[in-house]
């Protein structure tokens, strides 16, 4: 669930709501009570996994390679 900066209009109090994407925008001002809330533009913070192999930087075990002892033998004769 994303966070939302909101700012009213009216006192310029400015706050972060943890949110779902299919909540409506908040529209009254927790500090003032007016009914002049903004949902303001964000950068978000996404995280987007494209491509193949992805993985192969995040894990100590080199991809390609079977998993074995540390001098690459499995053991197997």
């Amino acid at each position: 669930m994303p966070t939302y900066e909101y700012e009213c209009r009216k006192c310029g109090y400015r706050f972060e709501k943890f949110q779902s994407m299919k909540d409506d925008a908040l529209s009254v001002c927790p500090e003032c009570g007016e009914q002049s809330l903004k949902r303001l533009l964000g950068t978000g913070a996404g995280v987007i996994f494209k491509g193949p192999g992805f993985y192969c930087n995040d894990y100590k075990k080199k991809c390609g390679k079977p998993a074995g002892n540390a001098d690459g033998q499995d053991g197997k004769k």
